[in-house]
């Protein structure tokens, strides 16, 4: 957490998530009032300044799961997630090799990575951080369906088709579909858990990802706190198809996150949906002053 500013971070997400509590008795009523009021001129701010038909979000209280404000047709529609699922595949690698992930040398398109050059020799954490589809190729390449299924299961989200191999598993293609409130709800669990094994690893990713991974502009954008960014791409579920859309989940703040923003961008990858998700952060930051 950056020195001196916690206190402002601390303050910004104890009022935002005040919106959506009965309250709370060491609050007077005019202060209760005030801070309802804070909540509800932040989500009319995400409304009102990112309301393009481009942009999906939802912004969730991370103690709760309650819903503060969400702007996102069919939300509970399963569609493709693109690398949001590698912590939960991880995770099923590390149940049965007792959480040794190897460490692997990622050679760019000739080894299935997005990157054209390459991500070098990378292990779990850098994996996570800059979505390295080289790694998970080589992760999954001999698990299964029901390799994940019980993971799956156990935060809450649905398995891949029966039949998926390990591409599908490292979240490439459109066979593992989960709906957007249901992925929300697992990374709200996967940082309940932050000190089981395995889950630290990816914790550690994401925050690295915030600093300078695929997520690095959601930290660029962030004046008072530091936060743990996942980021994904995936095939367009959009009726205006594209490529692809990016998807962008960030908690904050890092070390005890208070609230979840899940992001997705039509057309663009996911570190373009991670610019939104900064830009969306930094606007929820500016309504406080």
């Amino acid at each position: 957490m950056r020195h001196g500013i916690f206190l402002t971070c601390v303050t910004l997400t104890a009022l935002l998530l005040s919106a959506g509590r009965a309250g709370s008795a060491s609050l007077d009523r005019s202060q209760s009032t005030d801070t309802s009021l804070y909540a509800q001129s932040a989500a009319e701010t995400l409304r009102r300044e990112f309301s393009s038909g481009d942009i999906s979000f939802l912004l969730l209280d991370a103690h709760t799961g309650r819903v503060l404000t969400s702007q996102w047709n069919s939300l509970n529609s399963p569609i493709p997630l693109g690398s949001l699922v590698k912590p939960f595949t991880a995770l099923a690698f590390g149940e049965q090799n007792d959480f040794h992930y190897p460490v692997h040398h990622c050679h760019g398109t000739t080894t299935g990575c997005w990157l054209s050059h390459g991500h070098g020799e990378i292990g779990l954490t850098s994996a996570i951080a800059y979505s390295c589809n080289s790694y998970f190729r080589m992760l999954t390449a001999n698990m299964g369906t029901a390799d994940v299924a019980p993971i799956a299961a156990g935060f809450g989200i649905d398995p891949p088709d029966s039949d998926a191999g390990g591409p599908v598993l490292a979240g490439i293609g459109s066979r593992w579909r989960i709906s957007p409130y249901q992925m929300a709800e697992a990374y709200l669990e996967l940082v309940r858990r932050r000190e089981q094994p395995g889950v630290r690893e990816i914790i550690a990713g994401m925050a690295e990802s915030a600093q300078h991974g695929t997520g690095a502009a959601v930290g660029h954008a962030l004046r008072f706190s530091d936060a743990l960014v996942k980021t994904g791409t995936a095939p367009c579920t959009h009726s205006r198809g594209a490529p692809g859309d990016g998807f962008a989940m960030v908690l904050m703040p890092a070390d005890e996150p208070h609230i979840l923003l899940m992001v997705r961008v039509h057309g663009v990858p996911g570190a373009q949906a991670a610019k939104t998700a900064g830009e969306m952060l930094h606007r929820i930051e500016a309504v406080e002053k």
